[in-house]
């Protein structure tokens, strides 16, 4: 099947760089009811959401973290893998304010998108492609602004005393956060047939190949909402595309914002069928340390960002291993600074769509919840693919979320793969809970130590665990690293007599951010 796709593919070659088709205008109705196909979408929203507050509505809820449970004094995003960081970034009426603009100033600003990679799906009328990002302007601020507010951000550390290189990426960071987001605008993308994507080890990127056709112009029907997102699966015409029942292999197109340099992505056209990698960014990808508050801000804001041993190695081979695997990359980190996160994965790892945190998801509870949200409306997407889900045990939104799917999708969760944080790194003393993996069935999911524990699985055929990994789960809290090997009594005993010096620790950043 493979062969016949890559023969229908060359032979559709001449038809990459065709002339755009005209700006598709597409009746609503038609586009609300697109997914009603035999692969239907269920509860994925089909238009811009004109306000997030029916979401929130129904992911936000009481947030259970680890140390709550403990009675420890340590904030819950700290364990839960969300940094306060990353907690309420300004809004636009804030930033302008802030800025001393006035309307005038701001309307005469360039306008800018930040186009995430989508994704798209096969049905019986045709490929469908999730388009989603954020709008917004770029105010021009000067150096001693930018670096009061890069400040706010740091710990113990000023920006000018931070080497030229990080100083540079420190206010990048800081200005991509301070933006004025645009709403009630439509957007119009420009597709074109995308040579490469990410790096693999493999010519293009891996993961995926050039599409044969799908050159056109499609006009989003739904308005930017009032914090400048917009999140629409919108039919596509086929162009010369392969039809997703003929071919295994991912179709793959660039995709470009009229009028923004910056709103550049690659799409991805997902078969059917076949495997789909779900991998976290942070501690898993690069090197983070989020359950460290002051090296995380360090690491994110200021320090290039830099793989986690030779993780790179494994993603590359399995790139080569499945030349039909579909990389998406999720991560809770806020939209405004995943240029950042973008680029590093299209230089280091294989090019796939992404899923981040929009912005009106500020609130702590409802970003605990967000993955959840996003890992439920990919599944819907795709029902007959194969997941492997790969993450860190810092986040405890993916402790529950990643068995809890396993167990209630279990013809579709193919492995999970945990980076177990505490057991190579003495700096996380967060408990985390494995008492959701209770049930399954060993071989489909392994906590391993360092990359080179991945190599050698068979993951086509489900068998997921190095059996030279001892795993030494207790299906309940557990930390290498503080000696916490249990629940209840024994878990508590342990945390009075290991955690006083990390309460501490954590002291000063708890001040500067509450």
């Amino acid at each position: 099947m493979v062969l016949t796709s890559i023969l229908i593919l060359g032979a559709l070659s001449s038809l990459a760089f065709a002339s755009p088709a005209p700006v598709q205008e597409l009746p609503v109705e038609e586009i609300l009811d697109a997914n009603v196909t035999p692969f239907r979408v269920v509860n994925v929203p089909t238009k811009t959401l004109l306000a997030r507050a029916d979401v929130l509505s129904k992911i936000t809820g009481g947030v259970n973290s680890v140390l709550n449970e403990l009675g420890s004094a340590i904030p819950s995003y700290v364990a839960s893998g969300v940094p306060n960081f990353f907690q309420e970034f300004p809004t636009k009426d804030k930033v302008q304010s802030s800025l001393g603009l006035d309307d005038a100033q701001v309307r005469a600003l360039p306008t800018n998108v930040l186009n995430l990679p989508p994704y798209g799906n096969w049905t019986d009328r045709g490929w469908n492609i999730r388009f989603h990002g954020n709008v917004y302007k770029q105010p021009s601020t000067n150096q001693s602004v930018i670096d009061s507010l890069a400040n706010k951000f740091l710990i113990g550390t000023d920006v000018k005393d931070l080497p030229p290189d990080q100083q540079a990426q420190a206010r990048n960071f800081t200005r991509s956060i301070f933006v004025i987001q645009q709403e009630d605008l439509n957007v119009t993308m420009r597709l074109q047939p995308a040579p490469s994507a990410g790096s693999s080890g493999q010519p293009g990127g891996g993961g995926a190949v050039t599409a044969p056709g799908g050159s056109q112009e499609i006009r989003l029907p739904y308005p930017t909402t009032d914090q400048g997102d917009y999140d629409v699966f919108m039919p596509i015409q086929s162009n010369g595309l392969v039809d997703g029942t003929s071919t295994e292999l991912i179709q793959r197109l660039n995709v470009y914002a009229e009028g923004s340099d910056l709103g550049n992505a690659t799409a991805y056209l997902v078969p059917p069928t076949g495997f789909t990698i779900i991998s976290d960014i942070d501690d898993i990808l690069r090197v983070t340390k989020i359950y460290q508050p002051k090296e995380g801000l360090l690491n994110s804001f200021a320090r290039p960002f830099v793989p986690w041993l030779n993780m790179p190695d494994i993603y590359a081979n399995w790139a080569k291993e499945y030349p039909n695997m579909h990389f998406h990359y999720l991560t809770t980190t806020p939209e405004q600074v995943t240029r950042n996160y973008m680029d590093y994965i299209y230089k280091t790892y294989p090019g796939g769509s992404f899923d981040t945190r929009p912005l009106n998801f500020s609130d702590v509870s409802a970003t605990l919840k967000i993955r959840r949200f996003l890992l439920d409306k990919i599944f819907a997407t795709y029902p007959n693919r194969k997941f492997i889900l790969v993450a860190d045990t810092s986040n405890s939104d993916v402790m529950s979320a990643y068995p809890d799917l396993a167990h209630k999708h279990p013809n579709q969760v193919q492995c999970i793969f945990l980076r177990n944080t505490s057991s190579t790194d003495s700096g996380d003393k967060f408990p985390y809970n494995t008492k959701g993996f209770e049930g399954l069935a060993n071989n489909t999911y392994m906590f391993f130590n360092v990359p080179d524990d991945l190599r050698g699985l068979d993951i086509a055929n489900q068998k997921c665990l190095n059996q030279s990994i001892k795993q030494n789960l207790t299906f309940g809290y557990q930390d290498e690293a503080i000696g916490i090997h249990g629940s209840g009594a024994e878990m508590l005993g342990a945390r009075r007599g290991s955690m006083v010096g990390l309460v501490a620790a954590l002291a000063v950043a708890v001040v500067l951010f509450t």
